[in-house]
């Protein structure tokens, strides 16, 4: 292959993930599922973490040979968006390959940053991220929370809660 014909791949962003947990989120949501810390604590850690996203293949062409079986043409890759019984749409993210391949082995990940995430699920139509969605302390981000994040907002500590830091113009 002549030297112009290669394609780069470009850097993630993560040189050194090893698909763990960021500490701080892990114990965040840990300690949200036990009733220990509000959910304002969870969006904070969440906001600066790296978050995994699955991809699956997706059939995409199908073409029937000369004795009518089906064989793929095409597939694509695509992130997962679940729904729920009332009709509302959640992209998944998990926030390591543990608790990803708790929901499926089969899938791959995608690192991104949770903002990043939050962006591509309000992209997708969807109302939520579901943030570890087979556990084991899983999580939704919505409403507000998602639009904020996705929008470069901060999430900080005020007092007993916290509170949410518009992106500066400059």
């Amino acid at each position: 292959m002549a030297h112009d014909e290669r394609r780069t791949i470009p850097d993630p962003g993560f040189p050194d993930d090893r698909g763990e947990a960021d500490p701080v989120l892990a114990s965040a949501l840990a300690d949200h599922r036990r009733g220990a810390v509000p959910s304002g604590a969870v969006v904070a850690a969440l906001q600066d973490a790296r978050l995994l996203v699955p991809v699956v293949a997706v059939l995409g062409e199908v073409e029937l040979d000369e004795r009518g079986l089906a064989h793929d043409k095409s597939a694509d890759m695509a992130a997962v968006l679940m729904t729920s019984a009332d009709g509302r749409t959640g992209l998944l993210a998990f926030t390591s390959t543990a608790t990803m391949g708790r929901w499926d082995p089969a899938a791959r990940p995608v690192p991104v940053p949770a903002r990043t995430a939050a962006t591509a699920a309000l992209e997708a139509g969807a109302a939520a991220l579901l943030v570890d969605l087979a556990g084991p302390a899983p999580y939704v981000v919505a409403a507000e929370d998602l639009t904020r994040l996705a929008a470069g907002w901060h999430l900080v500590a005020v007092g007993d809660g916290h509170g949410w830091i518009g992106p500066s113009d400059s």
